[in-house]
């Protein structure tokens, strides 16, 4: 996946792109390494390129809350290019991770040079800010089913043409109990009644949704 595809660059012209691609780092991580750390320093902007992460935060007792799992052409950190804050989350490596870094100093050089850039980025981030603003107040309005359906739903892919959509990711119970803030029984007793009424059933460790969700549980 390359930087012209991700959509915070969307509207930059191919220069442009060009300077931002020759201004940035290319950097390898490991399974299970931990890419930045929640309080650290923000000094740069991430693309992933190949791989996934998970963005999480983690309570006083140490128990971890997975804000979103991230693939190729997804980003984070981009708030480190416009003001001087720390990281307020953690990420870490699922699999082996490609990604490519900006870091501020180099990015505010280029800004000096191209306004452009400067107005693009900003209608691009706004949007984004809007959207995390939506999803955030959605999940605060709904209870613990509405959040798993939530968290299906936005997982699941077509399979056949029955119309039923699978999860290629493989979930555990406690990974999405981690998603919706919620306990690991409570997550097994929604798919457990959702498996029964034949809404979903789970081939291994993926969950095939065989038809429409209820809305309310």
């Amino acid at each position: 996946m390359s930087i012209e595809n991700v959509d915070l660059f969307d509207g930059l012209s191919p220069d442009e792109i060009r300077l931002l691609r020759d201004t940035s780092i290319v950097r390898e991580f490991a399974k299970n390494t931990v890419l930045i750390h929640e309080g650290d320093v923000a000094d740069s902007l991430f693309v992933v390129e190949s791989g996934r992460v998970k963005v999480y935060c983690s309570d006083k007792g140490g128990k971890d809350f997975v804000l979103n799992l991230l693939e190729a052409g997804d980003y984070f950190g981009e708030l480190a290019l416009l003001d001087d804050d720390r990281r307020s989350a953690s990420v870490r490596a699922m699999e082996p991770t490609t990604v490519r870094i900006i870091y501020k100093e180099d990015f505010k050089s280029i800004l000096d040079l191209h306004p452009n850039i400067t107005r693009i980025l900003n209608k691009n981030l706004t949007r984004r800010i809007r959207k995390l603003t939506n999803d955030v107040k959605s999940l605060a309005l709904q209870d613990v089913y509405g959040r798993v359906v939530k968290v299906l739903t936005n997982l699941a892919e077509p399979e056949d043409e029955d119309g039923s959509m699978r999860i290629q990711e493989k979930l555990t119970q406690q990974e999405i109990a981690d998603r919706v803030g919620s306990s690991r029984e409570m997550v097994a007793r929604i798919l457990k009644d959702l498996t029964i009424g034949e809404y979903i059933e789970v081939d291994g460790r993926h969950i095939v949704i065989k038809k429409k969700l209820p809305e309310s549980y």
